[in-house]
């Protein structure tokens, strides 16, 4: 259950490959699979084909796929087929709240949430095992400590943290029954003709750069998201959004703003890091760069959380405010607008 929810910002990793015999006869490629890969069910083989982690040559099939001879084919997940030895480290963490069952952390954008390729110190999991190296929960060889999910590398907010067992499992099953509210705050290209809107469409692996992720019509890859949208501000080329998920989908919020020609402001995966809307004026041109570099991340933060506590049964709720750089680039955009106003009067 817990790998279904944790949002992760990681690449891929191969951790099977085959080349089919060239005597094989045509079959499907799940039943292939269950036969070459021992404690793994038929049903496991195909929700990751589900989330296109099953390729054939390099491309994502679907687990009704009639493997040929010859055909090259690789699973690959979001995690090292080897789980590295997770270092703790004494790095700071803002601690908003914490009992003996489960922690609240205000992450600050540029933090990655877990080990990856590339980055195996310096995470909040390194934080995460010094802080918890003394509790059970804690193991040298578990490369996720006490997460019940993510939120990307430059996406700042609130993370919740369970410190024990029971709280991981409590928690873990709100968030897999969609209990938990979240809302985040965001800073998208354009304006809006309705103030509120609803995303619906299947998010899965991109299938031409499998860093990023992509919109599927229902029924082909990905899984099943759902993101509110209301927009709380305009500023004529750019527009500030509270969003809700009610799923937990990887780059949700920035995959879907994507889809209708919205990607967040200065996104660089999505589109956001172009000059999108506005005048073609050098002056505006040089305060969009200006702004670029207050925010040289995508303009987006977890701002609050509301959960039941797993011991006490007690609803749960938590705020916090945007950081500087999100914060300033808001105040600048909002001062733009209000002034070229006034020099129009």
């Amino acid at each position: 259950m817990i790998e279904e929810i944790l949002e992760d910002e990681s690449p891929l990793f191969e951790h099977y490959k085959y080349v089919v015999d060239k005597g094989q006869s045509a079959m499907r490629i799940d039943r292939w699979l269950s036969n070459k890969l021992e404690n793994i069910s038929r049903n496991k083989i195909q929700e990751a084909a589900e989330e296109g982690n099953i390729l054939v040559n390099e491309k994502p099939v679907k687990s009704n796929y009639k493997v040929r001879p010859e055909d090259v084919v690789t699973i690959v997940f979001d995690y090292p087929p080897r789980e590295i030895e997770i270092i703790a480290e004494d790095i700071p963490l803002d601690i908003v709240y914490e009992d003996d069952e489960l922690m609240i952390i205000n992450k600050k954008p540029g933090m990655v949430v877990h080990p990856s390729y590339g980055h195996y110190s310096g995470t909040l999991v390194n934080a995460l095992a010094y802080h918890l190296k003394n509790l059970p929960i804690f193991s040298e060889n578990d490369p996720r400590p006490g997460l019940v999910h993510r939120i990307d590398k430059n996406t700042s907010g609130i993370l919740l943290i369970a410190k024990t067992e029971h709280a991981k499992t409590h928690l873990s099953k709100q968030f897999f029954d969609r209990t938990i509210n979240r809302r985040y705050i965001a800073l998208v290209w354009g304006s809006f003709d309705e103030k509120e809107g609803t995303i619906t469409g299947h998010i899965g692996r991109n299938l031409k750069n499998r860093k990023i992720m992509h919109v599927f019509p229902e029924g082909e890859f990905g899984k099943h998201a759902v993101t509110h949208y209301k927009v709380l501000e305009t500023f004529d080329y750019v527009s500030l959004i509270e969003c809700k998920l009610e799923t937990g989908r990887t780059h949700q919020i920035r995959v879907h703003m994507s889809s209708i020609r919205h990607p967040l402001f200065n996104d660089e995966e999505y589109g956001g890091d172009q000059i999108l809307k506005g005048t073609t004026f050098t002056k505006y041109k040089q305060f969009v760069q200006n702004c670029f570099i207050m925010l040289p991340r995508q303009a987006l933060h977890a701002k609050s959380l509301e959960f039941i506590h797993p011991k006490t049964g007690e609803k749960m709720f938590f705020d916090s405010e945007l950081p500087k750089d999100m914060a300033d680039t808001i105040e600048k955009w909002r001062n733009y607008i209000l002034y070229r106003k006034e020099d129009t009067v």
